[in-house]
C-alpha cells in the first residue's frame, strides 16, 4: 500500500504535504480515518484505520500486569490522535509528536506497507546510514529463522 521515500518541509503551522502516491492509495483503499502516534526509533507512525485496529487488537492483549507492556501501551496511545488529509493534500502534525520525533522543519515520509513513518530528516539520514550495511545480515535473522 505505501511504498518509497518522499522528502517534504514542514510549513509553520506543523503540516506536512502526504505525497500524492500515499494519498492516492488511501483513495484506492477508501481509508477514511488515520491514526498519527509515537512510532519506533525515533519516529511518527500514520495507520489507516483498518490498520491501526489491527494493531490496537494486538496490543490490548498484553498483560498490563507487566510493566513493560503498561509501559508500551501508555506511550504508544497517550501519543495517539485521529488526524486528517485537507483538501490539500496536508496532515497537521501535533506539536507533541513533533517533538518526540524531533521534527523541525524537514522530514522524510517513508512507506512501509502497511503504514508510514514520518522521520525528521536529520534521524532517517542517520538510521539509514547505520542500518543500509547491515541490511543483508538482517534479512537473513528476519527472513529465515
Amino acid at each position: 500500500m505505501f511504498y518509497g521515500e518522499h522528502e517534504h518541509t514542514i510549513d509553520r503551522k506543523g503540516r506536512v504535504i502526504v505525497p500524492a502516491k500515499f494519498r492516492q492509495s488511501l483513495k484506492d483503499h477508501d481509508v477514511k480515518g488515520l491514526f498519527l502516534t509515537r512510532g519506533l526509533d525515533g519516529c511518527l507512525f500514520l495507520f489507516p484505520e483498518s490498520e491501526w485496529r489491527l494493531a490496537e487488537n494486538h496490543f490490548k492483549h498484553v498483560p498490563f500486569t507487566k510493566a513493560e507492556g503498561r509501559k508500551f501501551n501508555r506511550l504508544f496511545f497517550s501519543g495517539a490522535t485521529e488526524v486528517s488529509i485537507d483538501s490539500l493534500g496536508r496532515l497537521l502534525i501535533p506539536q507533541s509528536l513533533k517533538a518526540f520525533a524531533e521534527i523541525k522543519q524537514h522530514v522524510v515520509i517513508v512507506g512501509v506497507s502497511s503504514r508510514m513513518e514520518i522521520w525528521s530528516k536529520e534521524k532517517w539520514r542517520g538510521f539509514y546510514e547505520s542500518s543500509r550495511q547491515s541490511f543483508e545480515e538482517i534479512a537473513e535473522r528476519v527472513l529465515f529463522e
